[in-house]
């Protein structure tokens, strides 16, 4: 019997879209609803020789007709991709929110509206893409003109994570594609849906064969490992965990790859006592347990001043056994599941262990109970805890879901020390009244990003990305045209001097 969330039919066998042809494989792995746990369809994993089918294609496209398309062309191509998108509207809905078990609101508002805001931006973005030039005179007298050009990197192998597979697919196929680039795309094998609609999107956008390839599977000794370490990849981008990116970075040293890492983040959030109160608990709720804390964003440390700690673990905890947990279509809900039971395994081992370190619980800490088939799904409560040293491993390890821990602090010097006292640097928010301090504060903190008195805002021509664990590189507006484009620099003769 059908339960709320299955995929559509066309759905049930996801094939892998190699050179403008869907291909099926003989080993196919099942596709999981994390909301109720039952298998939503069958998808065909790619091994190492479709890989390399896929690369072949793609290096066939990059030196046949997409390397010949002007930006324009390329430009009208990403658009028509969006355009597939957005008549799909409620097809790509479907498939995320069957995939990941988030609510219907978030995945309307965010993922599919800004996968196709990727694509359009990006596809604009290129055509305003300029070069330098300078003109030189020499003592000699000559005179130089120096330009630079972008070229296309080459073939990119883009491995997507699960958390947010349409909106993390379309950042990168939008810059890497409008630079010229062609692609090989692997999905996490926990979303795979939203990915094959994608791969029809192109095909129906009629992008030219070999451009966009898809391939779907797991990371080891499946398509990822395939796809690192072919030596037709020119470039590498992937989001994902820092432990993950440590062993790509590794397969790619020998061919000295270009990549670029989005990776984790124990990103923290300053609460001062001059911050509207209300405006921080609430930003405090949307940056620790959006999509149940599965953001490489969110806030998992909260340090908030001595002078209002205790009422704020008070809001902060009744606002939080507050929120709706539930099926991704109820009035009001806020939290749906985690990704799957094996992640939701981990998340549980880390609320067990902070009680093993001597966290307070002050809300959640468990898994909630609904009488319906949602109990075979992956879900668990939203949970604060408070009490734990900075040394703890629960305050220094990314758990990736829907917890923060709320410690006391007293000065500004102290909290910039704390916040700084990680492996991680991705993000930061700030909560205060004072601009004075807000730009102070912001310049010490070492992460990519800093959001004061707000979280999550985007504007997608800013550079995005972390330090330390959490990435290498930045992307986002001309960081993202920079990183997938080579540059040339050519030299020329203005005035050629006679020989003496």
């Amino acid at each position: 019997m059908p339960t709320p969330f299955d995929l559509p039919p066309t759905l049930r066998e996801m094939r892998n879209y190699v050179d403008g042809e869907f291909v099926s494989t003989e080993r196919r792995f099942p596709d999981r609803s994390p909301l109720h746990g039952q298998v939503l369809g069958m998808v065909h994993e790619a091994d190492a020789a479709l890989v390399d089918r896929a690369v072949q294609a793609a290096r066939r496209a990059l030196e046949g007709p997409w390397g010949r398309f002007s930006v324009d062309e390329r430009a009208r191509a990403l658009h028509r991709v969006a355009d597939v998108i957005e008549r799909r509207f409620d097809e790509f809905i479907a498939a995320e929110v069957a995939d990941t078990g988030r609510p219907l609101a978030q995945a309307r508002a965010l993922d599919v509206y800004r996968g196709i805001v990727n694509l359009r931006t990006f596809a604009d973005l290129g055509k305003l893409a300029h070069g330098d030039s300078f003109e030189t005179r020499l003592a000699s007298g000559q005179e130089l003109l120096n330009y630079t050009v972008r070229k296309p990197l080459g073939v990119v192998a883009s491995i997507c994570p699960w958390n947010l597979p349409l909106l993390s697919m379309t950042w990168k196929a939008g810059p890497a594609l409008i630079c010229g680039n062609t692609m090989v795309v692997k999905p996490s094998e926990e979303t795979p849906a939203s990915a094959t609609l994608l791969a029809e999107a192109f095909h129906e956008a009629g992008v030219p064969p070999g451009v966009f390839n898809l391939v779907h599977g797991f990371g080891p000794g499946s398509a990822g490992e395939a796809m690192t370490r072919h030596p037709g990849v020119d470039a590498v981008t992937f989001t994902g965990e820092s432990r993950t990116g440590a062993t790509i970075m590794k397969a790619v040293a020998d061919g000295v790859k270009e990549i670029s890492f989005e990776l984790g983040g124990k990103n923290a959030a300053v609460v001062f006592a001059d911050a509207d109160f209300d405006a921080a608990v609430e930003g405090v709720i949307r940056s620790s347990f959006t999509n149940a804390g599965q953001v490489c964003l969110c806030s998992e440390r909260v340090y908030v001043h001595r002078s209002i700690f205790d009422r704020f673990v008070a809001a902060l905890a009744a606002r939080t056994a507050a929120l709706k947990v539930g099926w991704p279509d109820e009035d009001g809900v806020f939290m749906g599941s985690l990704i799957s039971h094996e992640h939701r395994d981990k998340v549980l081992g880390y609320y067990a262990l902070a009680v093993e370190e001597g966290a307070t619980v002050v809300t959640g800490g468990g898994v909630p109970h609904f009488g319906d088939a949602r109990d075979q799904g992956a879900f668990v409560q939203p949970t604060i805890w408070t009490g734990l040293p900075d040394d703890a491993r629960c305050m220094r390890e990314e758990v990736f879901g829907p917890v923060c821990h709320l410690s006391p602090f007293d000065d500004e010097d102290e909290v910039v020390r704390r916040v700084n006292d990680s492996a991680y640097g991705l993000a930061a928010c700030v909560w205060t009244s004072d601009l004075s301090r807000a730009h102070r504060v912001s310049r010490r903190f070492h992460v990519g990003i800093v959001w004061v008195n707000t979280w999550f805002s985007r504007d997608l021509r800013t550079p995005f990305g972390g330090s330390k664990l959490s990435g290498i590189g930045r992307e986002g507006g001309r960081y993202s045209l920079d990183f997938y484009s080579e540059t040339t620099n050519i030299c020329v003769a203005i005035q050629v001097l006679a020989a003496a």
